[in-house]
């Protein structure tokens, strides 16, 4: 079999990649579907290797996160499950592979990881387009001030214009006439 023919299609891949506590995380059962196994069986080879899955690589969602999960994704049960599901970051993904060794799962995790680094610079670039932006519009908003402040001076001299200027007190030679 091809590594070709066992690739997922990407948005499928992205489309189970979830922010939960401020980062991007993939379910447990999930994962266990693009590797072709049971999530039973994922986890058991995650608890068999505990050690390998700190809080920051894997954690168990809590009842309140799982709701909210499940009405993003239109689930309304636990689908079976008696434990909430663990989700996986990015380094618990990676972590996945050394002790899942299927052909399969390991082409998958490999694409996993090339979709959550096009997803960071997919980020990187925006916020490289948002400080773009943030410099345009001060430079718009200073000149919007350097604007105003032309405007103020012109209709300054404008008011100065319409009024009618006091007689001027001549200064020189006067002669009888005046």
């Amino acid at each position: 079999m091809k590594s070709e023919e066992l690739l997922i299609p990407d948005e499928i891949v992205i489309s189970k990649i979830y922010y939960i506590r401020e980062q991007k995380v993939m379910l447990d059962s999930d994962l266990a579907d693009l590797y072709g196994i049971d999530t039973r069986r994922l986890n058991e080879q995650v608890n068999r290797n505990i050690d390998r899955f700190p809080e920051d690589f894997m954690f168990r969602l809590n009842d309140n996160e799982f709701q909210v999960l499940m009405s993003q994704i239109a689930t309304s049960k636990r689908g079976g499950r008696r434990k909430l599901p663990y989700v996986f970051t990015e380094h618990g993904v990676l972590m996945l592979s050394s002790v899942l060794n299927s052909k399969q799962a390991i082409q998958v995790n490999i694409q996993v990881m090339r979709i959550f680094t096009r997803i960071r610079q997919m980020l990187a670039d925006n916020t490289e387009i948002r400080l773009e932006v943030e410099k345009i519009k001060n430079k718009l908003d200073n000149q919007d001030k350097n604007m105003e402040i032309v405007f103020r001076y012109l209709d300054e001299l404008l008011e100065k214009q319409d009024q009618p200027n006091p007689p001027r007190k001549r200064i020189g030679f006067k002669t009888d006439n005046l």
